[in-house]
């Protein structure tokens, strides 16, 4: 009996665990995940040759993974599993109905090889790069002409290694612009959410003439001193979604454009109904949201609310010129708190920086209806730099119900106001005369739409992915 009982007690954990090795060895990988939409096919980017060492190149692995899923477009889409590792690659496209997901300890690592770009040309609503005349590098993980495309993950990495574009900008060594760490050009159903984005050689997240698209969970990451590091550029797009993100970055966190001078006006397609919620941000020499200064083709119906502002330059800037022509209208920021701010409000009606020395002259921007209401500030320099254009006032200007505390050593003049008109309730410190206290009882008076965009329509629906041996 004794030697029975030692049996048993030697014998079953050793088959459990003989158990147990054969479950796991059935999956390899099992995740589940938030999308708005589910795929039928999946796959791995090891299926494909792919070699996660940081040091081999896999552009042709994810070329040739995406090549391949593309077959599934029609038939319930595909998703692209990037395991742990460190995936060396240059710039790649996307497909139809595709997902790109990233494990936890995936980093999809940008090659610092200018020749694993390739040159794409200038943005027709640009017309040309924004660092260079002519053409641009592709973006890392490029895609146009697409409907149904999710890039996501558990938190997984992508990083731009930076580093040797911000010196070649600086050295003013590029003959192209720089490339971005994610653009979808011409797409519709978009989602981008859960990863950490680090050291962006430029912009960090780019859709552009593109349509219902959601931004969400994304930390962005960069040097507070890198060149043109703007978090997220939702660029003449229509439904659009930036909700729980985390920037630190050396440009604007948000920056809302629309296209360039002449180039924006002719192509005419502004970005509207854009909702941005629960950011925080960091950028200590620009602004937390910029409504342009490439605003030509119009912007309008944006929504920001619940948004905290750390050690930045600005709050909620307009960046505007002589000859951007467009509008920046119906723009409404509520719930926001700053702190260690050179100013909370800035309007600028000289930004400069024309595409060229072809723009009209003639072409006067429009500012109007712009709302700001119930904000906090802390250790601010200056309350509001407010500077519209002679002969183009920015008008229908509503601030109330903020409060904004001032730095140790302020500005001995706290509002800078010219060429605006609107009201204020319940500011302080006091606002300027262009702007004049509507009395206690007009601390509403600011309004923020309470009906639902679009894209608030969109679900998201639980998916999952498993490998098995």
């Amino acid at each position: 009996m004794d030697i029975l009982l030692l049996f048993l007690m030697v014998a079953l954990p050793s088959m459990n665990m003989v158990e147990s090795r054969k479950a796991h060895h059935h999956v390899l990988d099992h995740f589940e995940y938030s999308a708005v939409n589910c795929r039928a096919y999946s796959a791995s980017l090891t299926d494909f040759g792919g070699v996660g060492d940081g040091i081999t190149l896999n552009t042709k692995a994810f070329q040739s993974a995406i090549d391949h899923m593309s077959q599934f477009s029609s038939t319930g889409g595909s998703q692209l599993y990037v395991p742990p590792g460190r995936w060396l690659t240059g710039s790649f496209n996307l497909t139809n109905h595709f997902t790109l997901f990233l494990h936890k300890d995936a980093v999809i690592l940008a090659s610092q090889d200018e020749s694993d770009w390739p040159l794409i040309d200038p943005l027709p609503s640009y017309g040309r790069g924004r660092d260079a005349q002519g053409g641009r590098y592709s973006s890392l993980i490029f895609g146009t002409n697409l409907t149904d495309v999710i890039i996501t993950g558990d938190n997984g990495t992508i990083d731009g290694q930076g580093d040797v574009w911000w010196k070649k900008f600086h050295k003013g060594e590029l003959s192209y612009t720089r490339p971005y760490l994610i653009e979808i050009m011409y797409s519709e159903n978009v989602q981008i959410s859960h990863l950490t984005l680090v050291n962006s050689p430029s912009w960090n997240v780019h859709p552009v003439y593109s349509s219902n698209v959601v931004v969400q969970g994304i930390t962005i990451l960069a040097p507070v001193n890198s060149p043109n590091t703007d978090g997220i550029n939702p660029d003449s797009c229509t439904n659009i979604r930036i909700e729980d993100c985390y920037i630190v970055s050396g440009d604007d966190c948000v920056a809302v454009k629309s296209g360039w001078d002449e180039y924006g006006i002719a192509y005419g397609m502004p970005t509207k109904q854009l909702a941005i919620r629960r950011l925080t941000c960091i950028s200590p020499t620009s602004a937390v949201i910029a409504l342009g200064s490439e605003m030509s083709g119009g912007i309008e119906d944006v929504r920001a609310e619940d948004i905290v502002a750390i050690n930045s330059e600005s709050g909620v800037r307009i960046k505007t010129a002589v000859g951007r022509g467009g509008y920046v209208k119906d723009i409404y920021v509520r719930r926001m708190t700053m702190s260690t701010m050179r100013w909370a409000f800035w309007m600028t009606g000289n930004y400069g920086s024309h595409a060229d020395n072809n723009y009209d002259p003639n072409a006067l921007p429009l500012i109007q209806n712009i709302n700001y209401r119930d904000m906090v500030a802390q250790n601010v320099t200056m309350a509001a730099r407010l500077e519209g254009i002679s002969n183009a006032p920015f008008t229908e200007i509503c601030i109330s119900n903020v409060t904004i505390q001032l730095a140790k050593k302020p500005n001995k003049v706290q509002w800078n106001c010219t060429n605006v008109a609107g009201i204020s309730s319940g500011v302080t410190p006091e606002p300027c005369t262009l702007l004049p206290d509507q009395g206690p009882e007009k601390i509403g008076v600011c309004t923020f739409p309470e009906d639902a965009l679009p894209i608030d329509n969109v679900k998201f629906q639980t998916c999952s992915y498993t490998r098995h041996l």
